[in-house]
């Protein structure tokens, strides 16, 4: 036996002194909370999307658009030459327009986030101008100037009140 784990001999024990670890064992969890207990990092912050990404995407819709242009000429049996210059052609008018720009998460599969965080972004831009909400708003600012108000109201009148 090694560690002092176990029996010191299993002789005349009734077992073959093989020890095993007890997997039924829960062990406590930490004391520490598994979230912020302050206020400020529980705030939301939305998501920003990877600008890299969505221009990669944009590129490879043009460029399937394109592939689907050029085989679709070859079955037509067009030369190549034709075919170079009708795809270039296409490519610069999608790149042009600004294919593949959304305005709004429809269409959009779950495994598209940053797409997803770019719509949720704009859509939430929108609301905020149709409600005339400031760029710089924070949450609950209307209470806590209400409550500066009666705080600055209390003490005025508690020393007019007061006695001499």
């Amino acid at each position: 036996m090694s560690s002092n784990v176990g029996l010191s001999t299993p002789r005349g024990s009734g077992t073959s002194g093989y020890v095993q670890r007890n997997l039924s064992h829960l062990r406590p969890r930490d004391a520490t909370a598994p979230y912020p207990k302050d206020l400020d990092s529980i705030k939301h912050r939305q998501r920003q999307p990877d600008k890299d990404i969505l221009e990669h995407d944009r590129k490879r819709e043009v460029e399937v658009k394109v592939f689907e242009l050029r085989d679709r000429l070859e079955d037509e049996e067009v030369d190549e030459e034709e075919i170079e210059v009708q795809t270039e052609a296409l490519r610069r008018k999608l790149l042009a327009n600004g294919h593949g720009e959304r305005t709004s998460a429809k269409g959009l599969k779950p495994h598209q986030v940053h797409e997803l965080a770019e719509a949720k972004i704009k859509e939430s831009e929108k609301l905020r101008k149709a409600l005339g909400i400031n760029k710089d708003y924070e949450e609950g600012s209307h209470w806590r100037k209400q409550e500066e108000r009666l705080r600055g109201g209390n003490s005025a009148d508690d020393s007019t009140h007061a006695k001499p």
